[in-house]
């Protein structure tokens, strides 16, 4: 079955369509399961402390969330968080700091701007108004971002260019708002006035929205109708599909 239009396709998605495992975590607040790729692991250092681990990678035992940062922190006001990490984790001494909320919101923001930095390197992001509507009305465009103080008609301009490049008129096709404004990702980046920025490559876009996702979920930030992104159909030059809209990620994962 087709994903919907405006539902992104995930790697979860192409991954089920190549028939290969796709891990799957619980929530320790909600004890819902999803894809590991949506969830926030949490991890246990040896003096029982935990902190955010947004790559998955940090050594040791963890155990993961699928909830806002608004959630979290009730959970946290509540107790019910660190009863879930004891059960999901088997120790009884577990150290929750305070700002726990604030610390995963900073490591999921800095995971996207460094995945976009990795991009900018390779060469498959692009910036500046008029490089990007050549490359979209080309059809070369797979993403558009723009910064959260990026002007409408800015906005507007370049999905329009969007639309046509991919003979997608009247669609909405629209790119995503990113919760950082044009100072932050210029700094990111490395590079002057970065308020527009495109991704040319399938893969790129889809590794860049696997960070967006979940950082615009934990911390809530609204999609408005610029927010609003293609058909994921769609097949680029290179015989990728499109990045569709974000997806609403769901709570859950498993401890491990």
């Amino acid at each position: 079955m087709r994903t919907p239009r405006n539902d992104q396709l995930t790697e979860t998605d192409r991954a089920k369509g190549r028939g290969q495992h796709v891990p799957e975590r619980r929530c320790v607040v909600t004890g819902e399961v999803s894809p590991a790729e949506q969830l926030v692991r949490l991890a246990l250092g040896p003096d029982g402390s935990i902190a955010p681990d947004v790559h998955g990678k940090a050594p040791g035992r963890g155990a993961w969330i699928g909830v806002s940062r608004a959630d979290l922190e009730a959970a946290q006001a509540k107790g019910k968080l660190k009863g879930g990490l004891a059960r999901a984790l088997h120790e009884g001494h577990i150290a929750i700091p305070d700002d726990l909320g604030e610390r995963i919101e900073t490591q999921l923001q800095r995971a996207t701007l460094d995945r976009l930095g990795l991009e900018s390197r390779s060469g498959t992001l692009l910036s500046g108004n008029e490089k990007i509507e050549t490359a979209a009305r080309k059809g070369q465009v797979r993403l558009l971002l723009h910064a959260s103080d990026a002007g409408e008609d800015g906005r507007k301009k370049l999905a329009q260019a969007w639309r046509v490049g991919e003979d997608d008129e009247g669609s909405g096709r629209e790119g995503l708002v990113l919760p950082v404004d044009r100072g932050t990702l210029s700094m990111a980046l490395g590079r002057e006035n970065a308020v527009h920025l495109a991704l040319t490559d399938a893969r790129a876009a889809a590794r860049v929205l696997a960070h967006l996702s979940r950082w615009q979920f934990f911390t809530g930030w609204s999609r408005d109708a610029a927010n609003r992104d293609s058909d994921p159909h769609a097949t680029s030059v290179s015989g990728e599909e499109n990045i569709g809209a974000l997806p609403t990620s769901t709570a859950a994962s498993d401890a491990f």
